[in-house]
C-alpha cells in the first residue's frame, strides 16, 4: 500500500452522529450534555472500583468539575464530527456510556467504546446498545467499519464482540497504560457487508 497511510482522513459531507437513539423500551441513547454532570459523575463515582479494572481515566474524574471538562471536550469532538459520546438511559437515567471514540470519515472507519454501571451488567444493555449504534453507523452514516478494542483479560467485553459477530482480527501488544502495567488488547471488527449478511439470516 502507498500513499498517505496512517491517519484519518476527511470526508462523509455534513453527516453527523444523531442525537438520541432508542434501543428498546426504555433504553435509549442521547448525547451527553453539560447539564448531565453531575448525573454522570454519581453513577462513575458509585462505580468507581468496578470501572477501574478496565478504564485508566477514572483517576483523573474526580469532582463533578473533572466530568464537566470531559463532557466539553466531548461535545467538541463532536462538533467537529471526530466522535460522540452517548449516555445510555434506563427508564430516564443514566446508567453508563457508549460512543464513538474515533470516526475515520475517509476510509469509513469507527470504534466504539462503551461502560456500564456494576449493577446492571449481564442484562444485555451493552450488547443491544452496540448493535443499535452499529447500525447506525453503518445505515445512516455510511460508514463501513466498526472497530472494538479490549483489554485481552476483559472477559466481558471480549463477549459483547463475539456476541454481536465481529472478527477477532489480531492481538495489538502493551496497546494501553493502565495506571502501573501495560496491557494487550484484542481488536475485533466487522463490516457493513458482514453484518448485513448476519441479520439477513
Amino acid at each position: 500500500m502507498a500513499g498517505r497511510c496512517g491517519g484519518p482522513q476527511e470526508g462523509g459531507g455534513d453527516l453527523r452522529p444523531a442525537t438520541r437513539m432508542d434501543v428498546e423500551a426504555g433504553l435509549e441513547l442521547s448525547l451527553i450534555g453539560m447539564d448531565d454532570a453531575s448525573e454522570l459523575f454519581s453513577v462513575v463515582d458509585s462505580n468507581r472500583m468496578h470501572l477501574r479494572e478496565w478504564l485508566a481515566w477514572l483517576d483523573g474524574t474526580k469532582s463533578i468539575e473533572d466530568e464537566n471538562s470531559f463532557i466539553s471536550m466531548s461535545l467538541e469532538e463532536y462538533e467537529k464530527r471526530e466522535g460522540v459520546i452517548y449516555a445510555i438511559r434506563l427508564d430516564g437515567n443514566i446508567i453508563g456510556t457508549i460512543g464513538l471514540n474515533w470516526i475515520d470519515w475517509g476510509n469509513k472507519g469507527c470504534g466504539v467504546g462503551y461502560w456500564l454501571a456494576e449493577n446492571l451488567t449481564g442484562n444485555g444493555y451493552v450488547t443491544k446498545s452496540c448493535i443499535r449504534l452499529m447500525e447506525h453507523c453503518f445505515d445512516d452514516l455510511n460508514l463501513h467499519r466498526f472497530v472494538l478494542e479490549a483489554a485481552i483479560d476483559n472477559v466481558a467485553s471480549c463477549e459483547v464482540a463475539e456476541r454481536i459477530g465481529m472478527r477477532l482480527e489480531g492481538i495489538t501488544k502493551d496497546r494501553e497504560w493502565l495506571y502501573d502495567h501495560y496491557v494487550d488488547a484484542k481488536l475485533y471488527a466487522i463490516t457493513k457487508p458482514e453484518w448485513d449478511e448476519k441479520r439477513s439470516k
